[in-house]
């Protein structure tokens, strides 16, 4: 499994741009080998998310090579729009689906099923030339990106740092974790200076920090880990001292507030179709042991049990 280098090319991809992982179900002799599962499965969402779903897909389909996935990235709130319009089957989610999308998807004839895959923590990077950011306060995390923010160089953050530009980059608006980090550092979710570079693709933020000696930007822990030698992590204060996102930090919640879990949605009516039951039972058992190669944290085993029951499967 070439689970690099499906994120590093993720990165010459637009926003929203549909990646198909795996092989063509027009094989007459993809039922026999694939235990008899057929049929294709469409999951849009979160960027964020989507390493996870490309990777599990990706297995499950050398297993069952009568079922093909098409993985795509549109953002939370862009996948759970083309899921309430019963454009996707399944919905990749960086935060819990809002009270209107979830009306929404119920307008459509969905009961929504949430389901937690994995632990994330959304990592403040810094140019890995950047010697002087060895620590960020919450407050001062809130001074960088609230609306209208006066700051424009480093040194209106701290005095003691350089007269230079801050350049700045982040999730657009339609992703979970631009809502995730305003409502957490901003204190309301959507709140955020926009004088900003946006993208929705996380390894679009990743190539311009590290082309940028004087960039800030923040996005999912993995994109991070993927190019840590790159990029340098911020350390976070809220409070207690300051805390480096890592495995462990974000497995025991010490790296607050910026410790999430992140979601795949199903609906009752998707799990009704054997091939989806199977992927999402693949998914919670044999697929949770690629969480951590793609960068994310595992939850705790009874978590990936109670989903299980959660949809049905026992």
């Amino acid at each position: 499994m070439k689970l690099r280098k499906s994120l590093q090319a993720a990165g010459a991809l637009v926003l929203s741009l549909s990646l198909v992982v795996g092989c063509s179900s027009n094989n007459p002799n993809a039922k026999e080998n694939g235990g008899g599962l057929s049929g294709k499965i469409q999951i849009d969402g979160s960027s964020t998310v989507y390493p996870v779903s490309q990777a599990v897909a990706e297995e499950f389909m050398k297993k069952n090579p009568g079922v093909n996935i098409t993985v795509s990235q549109s953002g939370t709130g862009g996948g759970f729009e083309k899921w309430a319009k019963q454009e996707t089957d399944l919905s990749d989610a960086s935060r819990q689906i809002k009270e209107e999308e979830k009306k929404n998807a119920e307008k459509a004839g969905l009961d929504p099923i949430e389901v937690p895959v994995a632990k994330d923590g959304i990592t403040v990077v810094v140019n890995k030339e950047n010697d002087f950011v060895d620590k960020l306060t919450v407050e001062q995390l809130k001074k960088i990106w609230e609306p209208n923010s006066k700051v424009k160089t480093w040194k209106d953050v701290n005095p003691e740092w350089p007269d230079e530009p801050i350049q700045l980059y982040g999730p657009g608006t339609s992703s979970g974790t631009f809502d995730y980090f305003t409502e957490e550092i901003v204190g309301e979710e959507g709140k955020s200076r926009t004088d900003y570079t946006q993208s929705e693709d996380d390894n679009t933020l990743v190539q311009g920090v590290t082309g940028d000696k004087n960039a800030l930007g923040y996005f999912g822990y993995a994109y991070y880990k993927e190019n840590k030698e790159k990029l340098k992590a911020v350390p976070i204060d809220a409070g207690k001292g300051a805390v480096t996102p890592t495995d462990e930090t974000i497995q025991s919640g010490k790296y607050t507030p910026l410790s999430r879990p992140i979601y795949v949605y199903a609906s009752k009516q998707a799990m009704e179709k054997e091939h989806i039951k199977k992927f999402m039972e693949f998914y919670l058992t044999e697929g949770k042991e690629l969480v951590p190669k793609v960068g994310f944290v595992p939850l705790k085993d009874e978590k990936y049990q109670a989903s299980l029951k959660e949809l049905g499967i026992e």
